[in-house]
């Protein structure tokens, strides 16, 4: 496919999302606007639009690709995922509007103690920033293999353009502009998928249901795994319990999506827009799972070589770009891209929220909105943009895939601790001492590290899967608990 339609269309898709920013931030920019949308945002249209937060870029192309060899066992962990969601919708989520949160680590600092705030933060600011770098990176580099490779425009050109066009659309109107631009991009997302089966289907000569029997009948679509809990680390209750703990430490305790949840104007409408999201969610990952499915079915009775490829992930890429139509590679690209800058756009929001609450303490100032204050949020803002395109830049120097992929495990370390730290302030009535809680927050993960390289993995027929987010939540809350002055006087709130 020429490179030249592909970037036609980009420009398009970009300025209708640079069309609806104007007119969403034309009559306020202030930071009420930016961090939270007033708290007049509508549940319907979070809900939706949060899908397009919540499936990535990598998720879009990472998902399809594993089917070849796991099947569907992923919608193990998507089911674990729905569990998680009804914790937040019934368990944070009540305490975030009792607290009338703003930036959901607050409640660390009233729970727990200053330094345990000030980690938490700390905590979502790198994961964040290391995880949705990350995603970027990987979409960038098909960005930059079909498209801009075609007149060698250098790689840190090319995401330093997505970075700037992200940085226009949501530097003033923030997260009242990503409510709408998320429900846009959502909608583009879902369409690429169905539409993508679509194409499949008429290219094997076979109806949209018959390519859905087609599917089903397929070894591809076993889903449940019983065989060796110990050494198989897609077995049924790794994911489901994996997912589950995965989606509560890293949905409920991360602010880019909180952030969302807490525009709205009553705890009844949250919880509206949590259940209606995890039901959409769920279904749509059945979906990616019967793209997946079609394209090795393709593949096989097409005769395509898909030796050459250096990892699944590129085999979606492949065969919309190479091997079906001109509609098709188009559709591909607009749901790859609408699935990667709806998550990034809105991390890089969430970041700059949070740095200007918990550490430039816009909550507490007297006038949140004054316009020097204004000035300072857009500078904050800026520069997570440069930071992220840096991070980027230095994975691409790396160039090794096991490395960065190394790293990107590393940051999802980091939630188990701050899974321990909320665990530990809403379900004990314990003190902690403070000073000592970032420590924990280091320990914990480098214990888990070290355990699973230097002991389980050459000595075990144990592989640790998604429940290591689990293990390592436990070992902090643990340590909170082993060394806790006390508990709370009588009387005292726990939230």
């Amino acid at each position: 496919m020429s490179p030249y339609i592909l970037l036609t269309f980009l420009f398009v898709y970009f300025g209708l999302l640079l069309a609806v920013s104007y007119f969403t931030s034309r009559n306020a920019s202030d930071n009420a606007t930016f961090f939270v949308a007033n708290r007049n945002s509508k549940w319907y249209m979070v809900a939706f639009g949060m899908i397009g937060t919540a499936l990535s870029g990598v998720t879009f192309i990472s998902v399809p690709g594993a089917v070849g060899t796991t099947n569907f066992s992923y919608f193990q962990f998507v089911l674990g995922n729905a569990l998680g969601f009804l914790v937040i919708a019934y368990v944070l989520l009540p305490l975030y509007y009792r607290m009338n949160l703003t930036s959901i680590y607050t409640y660390l600092e009233e729970r727990l103690g200053h330094k345990s705030y000030k980690t938490g933060a700390m905590i979502f600011l790198v994961s964040r920033t290391v995880g949705s770098a990350f995603r970027l990176y990987l979409v960038a580099i098909i960005l930059q293999k079909f498209i801009f490779d075609a007149w060698e425009v250098p790689f840190g050109i090319t995401v330093a353009g997505c970075l700037l066009l992200i940085w226009l659309y949501t530097n003033k109107g923030g997260l009242k502009t990503i409510i709408i631009t998320d429900t846009l991009q959502t909608f583009c997302l879902l369409l690429a998928v169905i539409l993508s089966i679509y194409f499949m289907a008429d290219g094997l000569g076979l109806s949209v249901l018959d390519a859905f029997e087609r599917v089903k009948d397929s070894s591809y679509a076993q889903i449940i795994v019983w065989e060796d809990l110990l050494g198989n680390k897609n077995h049924f209750w790794k994911h489901v319990v994996g997912g589950a703990f995965a989606t509560i430490a890293m949905t409920g305790l991360d602010q880019d999506l909180m952030q969302k949840n807490l525009s709205m104007r009553t705890i009844g409408e949250a919880q509206k827009n949590m259940l209606t999201f995890t039901s959409i969610f769920v279904v749509i990952n059945l979906f990616f799972l019967a793209v997946g499915a079609l394209l090795y079915i393709y593949v096989a009775e097409k005769g395509i070589d898909i030796s050459m490829l250096r990892t699944p992930d590129y085999l979606y890429p492949e065969i919309a770009l190479h091997h079906l139509s001109l509609a098709a590679g188009i559709i591909f690209m607009m749901g790859l891209t609408a699935a990667t800058f709806a998550t990034t756009d809105s991390a890089l929001t969430a970041l700059t929220t949070s740095y200007c609450v918990d550490f430039l303490n816009f909550n507490k100032k007297e006038n949140p909105n004054d316009p020097k204050l204004v000035r300072q949020r857009n500078i904050v803002h800026f520069v997570f943009s440069v930071v992220m395109l840096l991070v980027i830049l230095v994975f691409r120097l790396i160039n090794d895939d096991s490395v960065v992929t190394a790293i990107f495990t590393a940051a999802s370390y980091t939630y188990g601790p701050l899974l321990g730290l909320f665990a530990f302030g809403i379900l004990t009535r314990y003190e902690v001492k403070d000073q000592w809680v970032p420590y924990f927050c280091l320990l914990s993960p480098a214990i888990w590290f070290a355990l699973n390289t230097y002991y389980i993995v050459p000595n075990t027929a144990y592989r640790i899967g998604f429940e290591l987010i689990v293990y390592n939540g436990l070992t902090t809350f643990i340590l909170l608990w082993a060394t806790s002055p006390g508990k709370l006087e009588k009387g005292s709130r726990v939230f």
